[in-house]
C-alpha cells in the first residue's frame, strides 16, 4: 500500500515542531522507506516527531526532510 493522508494526523504544535501520528495496515519497513512520507513533503519539517503503529509494532521516529522524506529511530 501507499501513504494515505486520512492516516496522518497532528497530536501536538509549537514553535514550528511538529508531534505526528501515522497509523496504517503496513509493516514497519514499509512505512519507514525513504520517500514514504513525500506527499506531505511541505507540512513535514526535519526535527519533527512521528509515531508510527505499524501492522507488525509502534515506534517513534525523528522526520527528515531532504530530496525525500526520511524517518528514523529516535537515539
Amino acid at each position: 500500500m501507499a501513504f494515505q493522508n486520512k492516516n496522518l494526523s497532528v497530536i501536538a504544535y509549537a514553535n514550528g515542531f511538529t508531534l505526528w501520528h501515522y497509523a496504517a495496515n503496513e509493516t514497519m519497513t514499509a512505512i519507514s522507506t525513504a520517500g514514504y512520507f513525500d506527499d506531505v513533503k511541505t507540512l513535514m519539517n526535519s526535527g519533527d516527531i512521528v509515531i508510527i503503529n505499524a501492522s507488525d509494532g509502534t515506534s517513534i521516529k525523528s522526520i527528515t526532510v531532504g530530496d525525500n522524506i526520511s524517518v528514523a529511530a529516535l537515539e
